[in-house]
């Protein structure tokens, strides 16, 4: 399947890079990539979601193709160009899926932003990344102090951490290219971001319908952290996919295409 990639700049002067596909007047959908992916990360998924869902998967700053500026790698940061990608496409709201890390952002963005959120939509998730063994290793091991270039079996081992069921060997290269992409001080300063991330704090102020999504077989995120994300957030329900990693929506993109259907159907619009 072919996609038009689209480039908007923000008024902070930051360009991203975007998909779009289906209807002007649907409910619109927008996919957030983890870090150090980009809008390709949802490639496999987007052939499997209706016209009626007006979905934008795009490249947030630093990754793939879009602006690397100097600065700017906190969830707030990603967050507030989120806020501006909406205005630039004048989007008063819509359902906000983050996929790993960019579930962080999108619940930043539900917490501050709560009539702009019509949904929101958690896919292997963290609760906090401050306790988590792998992520402190590597963080401690190899980025905290990363140079370029970098490496692409550091790239290739650390993709396939994330996964527990096999993908094409064609998009598994793609995600590795986009990856190396990403210049090293922008791997350094966006985990450094999200470590220190405490909106873990805020979710009882998340009030718009929530659905997350976790994989059984994931090895860096528990699944006390989804049932504790799911206690403290309201209006949620957690789906577990048996046998199935951390990039579940890479390994089973039909699948988590039926239940983002299935969960925007709940939602009165």
């Amino acid at each position: 399947m072919k996609f038009d990639v689209i480039t908007v700049e923000l008024p902070n002067q930051v360009k991203l890079q975007y998909v779009e596909q289906g209807n002007s007047s649907g409910l619109p959908l927008i996919l957030l990539h983890g870090y150090a992916d980009s809008w390709r990360s949802f490639e496999r998924v987007l052939p499997h979601l209706p016209k009626s869902i007006r979905t934008f998967a795009l490249t947030q700053r630093g990754h793939g193709d879009a602006s690397r500026p100097v600065t700017g790698y906190r969830p707030l940061d990603f967050e507030n160009d989120l806020v501006g990608f909406m205005d630039a496409l004048e989007l008063n709201t819509a359902v906000i899926a983050g996929g790993s890390s960019g579930g962080i952002i999108a619940r930043r963005f539900a917490i501050d932003y709560p009539n702009r959120t019509s949904g929101l939509i958690l896919v292997g998730s963290p609760l906090t990344l401050q306790d988590k063994p792998f992520i402190l290793d590597i963080w401690t091991s190899t980025i905290s102090n990363l140079k370029d270039p970098i490496d692409p079996n550091f790239v290739g081992e650390f993709i396939k951490s994330t996964l527990a069921q096999q993908v094409p060997q064609e998009f598994l290269k793609t995600m590795i290219k986009e990856n190396l992409k990403v210049p090293a001080r922008v791997w350094t300063a966006t985990l450094r971001g999200f470590l220190e991330d405490d909106s873990s704090k805020e979710l009882n102020k998340i009030k718009t319908p929530t659905l997350i999504v976790w994989g059984d077989k994931d090895a860096i995120i528990p699944r006390s952290e989804q049932e504790t994300m799911l206690e403290r957030i309201v209006n949620s329900r957690l789906v577990v996919y048996p046998d199935a990693g951390h990039a579940l929506y890479w390994e089973e993109p039909a699948h988590f295409a039926s239940d983002i259907v299935a969960f925007i159907k709940t939602l009165d619009h």
